[in-house]
């Protein structure tokens, strides 16, 4: 074989081999092909309550010590995504707080659920279907509660909660992801609760208190909230006039999520304070708040005054400090999940 003809055979096999492992030089090569998929792009609705009347935010007190906006809830930290399928299937894919791309795994009609997933004491229930699935909270005990109160279940406050529904999207393939804004609106608000003390304030010690008749869940495919109801423990904090809590709660129950419509309702609220005496005694302190919950099933403020300690109660505590961490052998228990 001469040197003319070795040359011309080393080219045509280059030639052959280049040619062949063309395709093979694009290691990413299957998502170049048309897929069914979605950009989800969430903005996030930062309530702490729905005005139903009371304008707080035009007409915020300055003797509240803090800004309207402050009790806005912060963004979250990453989205939970639910895609529905028709064969009843579901498939489930999580994504950072600014969104990103969402694979439909199939081509065809879709429902899709979205839910912020860093909670703490959130519980999901019947995610199997979008129309079914809830969130609720986890259990809580307060013996000295429960004594009086034993008709409903007592309950830790909800973290913060937002949700989305795309109740129909049409997944094709396409080169590009689809766009699909979402609004993350919240299914959790507050209530600022300012108990209010006219005289004997100086002997308390510790305070903590209960909101009953609140909603034990909310459905994530609307924001209504379920027809039982539970009893929300929190612990206060100490202000130069009373106690204060800012409680998050799923709001009213048999609440429709459209909160452009009210619904009456003949479930009352009550709302408790219990304090711990400088002497070491408890005091209880219980009020009906339900006309205050009727204007305000999704957040807002609720304030009741007139409240004391005598110097009799107070046992003669001057200089006394009752020596227990916390609530000692009243303190709550927290119920694991099963």
């Amino acid at each position: 074989m001469n040197r003319k003809h070795i040359i011309y055979t080393f080219l045509l096999g280059s030639i052959v081999l280049s040619g062949g492992c063309r395709k093979d030089l694009c290691y990413d090569h299957d998502r170049h092909g048309l897929t069914a998929h979605a950009l989800i792009l969430p903005e996030w609705e930062q309530e702490w309550e729905r005005d139903y009347g009371m304008g707080w935010q035009e007409n915020w007190p300055d003797k509240y010590g803090i800004h309207y906006d402050s009790l806005r809830p912060d963004v979250a930290t990453g989205i939970a995504t639910y895609v529905y399928h028709q064969d009843q299937s579901r498939s489930t894919r999580h994504l950072p707080a600014e969104g990103g791309e969402l694979p439909m795994m199939s081509e065809g009609e879709k429902t899709i659920l979205l839910h912020n997933n860093d909670t703490r004491y959130i519980v999901f229930n019947d995610l199997d279907a979008s129309a079914s699935a809830t969130a609720t909270t986890r259990t809580r005990t307060r013996a000295t509660y429960s004594e009086d109160h034993a008709e409903e279940t007592t309950v830790n406050a909800p973290d913060m909660l937002y949700g989305a529904w795309i109740e129909s999207y049409t997944a094709t393939p396409t080169l590009n992801p689809d766009t699909l804004p979402v609004t993350m609106r919240p299914l959790v608000y507050t209530y600022l609760i300012r108990y209010e003390f006219d005289a004997g304030l100086e002997h308390v010690t510790l305070a903590r208190g209960a909101l009953s008749g609140m909603a034990q869940s909310v459905f994530l495919q609307d924001g209504h909230t379920s027809d039982e109801t539970a009893t929300i423990l929190f612990e206060c904090e100490l202000k130069d006039y009373g106690a204060e809590i800012q409680l998050a709660s799923f709001g009213i129950p048999s609440f429709p999520g459209d909160h452009y419509v009210q619904k009456s309702t003949v479930q009352q609220q009550g709302l408790n304070l219990e304090v711990m005496l400088k002497n070491g005694k408890l005091k209880t302190f219980e009020f009906d708040v339900t006309d205050q919950l009727a204007s305000q099933p999704r957040g807002g403020v609720i304030t009741v005054s007139g409240l004391t300690v005598t110097d009799d109660e107070a046992g003669g505590d001057a200089g006394f400090q009752v020596d227990v961490e916390g609530w000692g052998e009243y303190e709550d228990i927290e119920l694991p999940l099963n």
